[in-house]
C-alpha cells in the first residue's frame, strides 16, 4: 500500500500476491510491468505516493487456491478500514480498479456481474474510473481475445492518467 494526501490516482488492486508480499512493495512483479505499460508510467511515478496511491481491497497475501491462482481477499479488510482509508484521498482524480472485488465495491450496483462485462462497459465508467483486468499473464488469452482492450482503452487510460498526474 502507498497513500499521500495530496495524491490525484488511484490504484484499487485485489491483494497482494506472494512476491509482492515478500517485497513489501505493491506491484513488483510482472504484473506490475504490466500495469505501468498499460499507463504509459514510469515506475518514479508510479512509487511517488505524493501522485499515486495504491490501496488493494486486502493488505495481506491471502494464499493459493488448490489450482495454484490466489485466493480472494479476505471480506473483513475492506469492511474494516476501507471507507476510512479512502478519506485520506480527497484529491483522487481517477481511479483504476483492477479486478472483480474492487469493481464490485467501488461501482456496486454499476457492477456488471463479471470482470469481462464491466470492462466491455468501461466508458461508461470513464475517465473517472478505469475498470481493468488483472494484468497478471493469467490473463494473457483474455486479452488476446479482447483486442479492443489495447486499441480503445488503453489509449483513453493513458490519456486519463496523464490528465490526473498533471
Amino acid at each position: 500500500m502507498q497513500i499521500h494526501p495530496e495524491a490525484s490516482l488511484l490504484i484499487a488492486g485485489q491483494a497482494p500476491g506472494n512476491l509482492v508480499n515478500l517485497s513489501g512493495r505493491p506491484f513488483t512483479d510482472p504484473s506490475g510491468d504490466r500495469l505501468r505499460d498499460w499507463m504509459g508510467i514510469s515506475s518514479d511515478i508510479f512509487y511517488d505516493a505524493s501522485r499515486v496511491a495504491i490501496v488493494p481491497m486486502g493488505f495481506c497475501f491471502p494464499g493459493y487456491t488448490p489450482k495454484g491462482a490466489d485466493k480472494p481477499p479476505r471480506k473483513e479488510c475492506a469492511l474494516t478500514w476501507r471507507e476510512q482509508m479512502l478519506t485520506y484521498l480527497p484529491k483522487i482524480r481517477t481511479t483504476l480498479l483492477i479486478g472483480g472485488y474492487a469493481q464490485k465495491w467501488h461501482l456496486e450496483d454499476g457492477f456488471k456481474g463479471r470482470v469481462t462485462d464491466t470492462v466491455e462497459n468501461w466508458r461508461a465508467y470513464a475517465p473517472r474510473h478505469f475498470v481493468l483486468p488483472h494484468p497478471s499473464w493469467r490473463n494473457n488469452a483474455w486479452l488476446k481475445r479482447h483486442s479492443w482492450f489495447e486499441t480503445d482503452l488503453l489509449p483513453e487510460l493513458r490519456r486519463a492518467v496523464q490528465s490526473a498526474l498533471a
